[in-house]
């Protein structure tokens, strides 16, 4: 046979016989339904390229499939954390000062995070959104190698940088005032409605999913405080109203009571912590849909650092029960919960410590558990892709030993991890096979 009609028997095979679609199918003894907020027993997952084919409790399995057996497991949706910082990664002489970075380059900071996003998969988060790095746009770099496949770890969702007045609590300050700053790390500052304006095209630009700004001062800044307010009402209508005309959302740091309803009136997506939130800052978070962001470990976890800055521990101090009994009624009000953790505060691999916080001060398991995947997949705008497991969604699930409606616990034990349909953390107990 001549070569050009070798070429065209061989490219007319290729498209009679096209390449099989890989398929998984998992075998659940107990799966947690987060849209109806139920859990049904004996269930088939069919997974067909990375994506949830079919769900059901006696489908047929496909010839050739290769069968995952947790029918002595829950199975629940991956989980998804609505603060994090992956991108600061745990630099080796970090003591929880942010000024650990000025002794690391970019690529320092950027590699050490490495290890901080596997960490975070193997936990059971499968998405995250990344609220700010004070390396700029370094969560950018670490989204897409995971995007890529060249590092494991969580879907990122990232903001790219603080938007954060001069001094303020996403300004790297407690450094001397003669110090020249490289640009990576004043990347967002901006001090008036159209500098605010100026940093988010710039943040669009460059490819974020978010618009993070700061509405106050900070537990973790040097020279700030928690019951101020810093960018003004117009300064975030600014933000929020750049950010719709890109289909981008603002999340919005924000502890004093002010500083809350400035940014929800302004239409923020969400706020972070809210540690003063008072009765008309959380009337007005349920009139706009507003979500709440609570990060409410972090104050253990700060006092545990026996090496912590001195004025973090004395921004903390005290702030606690207020902070928990603020979320406690913001739950009992109806105020729509993401859930969220602030890692690196606490540690990578303990982010599901946060649950136990959440359940002790309101929520149920069931709530708790609807906050890390329903809540988080809504805030972030990613409902028809993650946060239930439902035809044509990603293949992200986790597993655990007993079942964690009950025991919310549990989740801090996640003993199996899939995400897009690829298995990244399975106990020894599990039987793969092929049918």
């Amino acid at each position: 046979m001549p070569p050009s009609f070798r070429s065209l028997a061989l490219s007319l095979l290729c498209v009679a016989w096209p390449l099989a679609a890989q398929v998984t199918v998992i075998k659940a003894g107990k799966l947690v339904d987060t849209e109806r907020g139920s859990v049904a027993t004996n269930q088939i997952i069919i997974v067909r390229d990375g994506k949830i084919d079919a769900v059901g409790p006696s489908l047929a399995i496909p010839a050739g499939a290769k069968v995952i057996d947790l029918s002595a497991m829950t199975v629940l949706p991956g989980l998804i954390d609505s603060h994090t910082h992956e991108a600061d990664g745990v630099l080796p002489d970090d003591n929880g000062d942010p000024r650990a970075v000025l002794f690391h380059t970019s690529s320092e900071v950027v590699l050490a995070a490495i290890p901080s996003v596997k960490a975070t998969l193997m936990a059971g988060f499968t998405t995250v959104r990344d609220v700010g790095t004070y390396r700029a746009l370094n969560d950018i770099a670490l989204r897409d190698a995971i995007a890529r496949g060249i590092i494991p770890g969580p879907r990122m969702y990232v903001a790219g940088a603080y938007i954060t007045i001069t001094g303020g609590a996403g300004a790297m300050t407690g450094v001397s005032p003669d110090v020249q700053l490289p640009w990576d790390m004043h990347f967002g500052e901006a001090n008036s409605p159209d500098e605010v304006r100026q940093k988010v095209r710039l943040l669009v630009a460059q490819g974020v999913n978010v618009i993070k700004v700061l509405s106050s001062g900070a537990v973790l800044t040097h020279g700030s405080n928690t019951k101020s307010q810093e960018f003004t009402p117009a300064e975030l209508s600014a933000a929020v109203d750049e950010a719709k005309n890109f289909g981008l959302k603002v999340a919005a740091h924000a502890h004093s009571a002010e500083g809350i309803k400035n940014a929800v009136r302004a239409g923020v997506a969400s706020i972070e912590h809210g540690t003063y939130m008072d009765d008309e800052a959380i009337r007005l978070m349920k009139e706009h849909g507003t979500f709440y962001s609570a990060t409410l470990d972090v104050h253990d976890c700060i006092t545990a650092k026996p090496d912590q800055p001195r004025d973090f521990l004395e921004h903390n101090k005290g702030i606690a029960e207020i902070h928990y009994a603020a979320f406690k009624k913001a739950v009992q009000s109806g105020v729509k919960i993401a859930f969220s953790t602030d890692v690196p505060v606490c540690p990578y691999k303990d982010a599901a410590k946060e649950f136990g916080y959440m359940v002790k001060y309101g929520m149920t398991p069931m709530q708790a558990i609807q906050a890390a995947t329903m809540g988080g997949a809504e805030l972030i705008g990613v409902l028809d892709k993650v946060g239930s497991i439902r035809k044509g969604k990603f293949a992200d699930f986790i597993a655990t030993a007993g079942d964690p409606t009950q025991d919310v616990t549990l989740l801090e034990h996640v003993q199996f991890v899939m995400k897009d349909g690829k298995v990244f953390k399975s106990p020894n107990a599990t039987a793969d096979t092929t049918n």
